[in-house]
């Protein structure tokens, strides 16, 4: 690749990573094409690159308080994830990443046939549910319907359960921004980060 050219994909992944952090586009997708619209390329770079572009952004924009909210927001997951335990809970998303941003919330995966157990364990538990869909899409070659349970966490921040068929659950996907597989942490694995690396970063190499 030549130098401009690289240099123009850096710019494109640049300014959509802006788009996203600063929530004037919500899709990697959408935030590449408006990139490169308002650039006036054709090159557009890849998701991952686009990741990697906002995860240099918000350091840089949000100093300490980043890895101190990263702690903060990994200790929350573990709350709502030891009170989905017989779910087999499984942080994902930035969070897992340790690439999250002031403006993300935390991603759990669960895996239950039957949602409403998941409804009742977090009311029991005492958590604000503030809203919830369905959500169908096409996953490892069939579609798959989930539940999206969304929570207002006392720190203000939210929380998204997604609640998934069981037989799902130990089926590899690749993920759509990474390109590597979908791995995750479960409750055992979060406490071990969280005494011996709390900042470590789950990305491809």
């Amino acid at each position: 690749m030549s130098r401009r050219r690289e240099a123009i994909r850096k710019a494109v992944a640049r300014e959509a990573a802006w788009l996203l952090y600063t929530g004037q586009a919500h899709e990697y997708k959408m935030a590449k094409e408006i990139a490169a619209e308002t650039l006036g390329a054709r090159i557009l770079p890849s998701n991952l690159e686009v990741a990697l572009e906002l995860d240099e952004l918000a350091d840089e924009l949000e100093g300490p308080e980043r890895a101190e909210r990263l702690i903060a927001m990994r200790r929350e997951a573990l709350e709502v994830m030891r009170v989905l335990r017989p779910f087999w809970p499984r942080l994902v998303g930035s969070v897992w990443r340790g690439i999250a941003h002031r403006g993300s919330d935390i991603d759990i995966e669960v895996f239950c046939d039957k949602p409403e157990e998941v409804f009742e364990a977090l009311r029991e538990a005492g958590f604000t549910i503030r809203r919830q869909e369905v959500v169908e899409k096409q996953e490892v070659g069939q579609l798959v319907i989930c539940h999206h349970i969304y929570l207002a966490l006392p720190s203000g921040r939210e929380a998204e359960v997604i609640v998934r068929p069981e037989v799902m659950r130990g089926v590899a996907r690749r993920c759509e921004i990474f390109g590597d597989v979908v791995r995750g942490l479960s409750i055992e694995e979060l406490e071990a980060l969280l005494k011996e690396d709390p900042l470590r970063k789950f990305l491809p190499r």
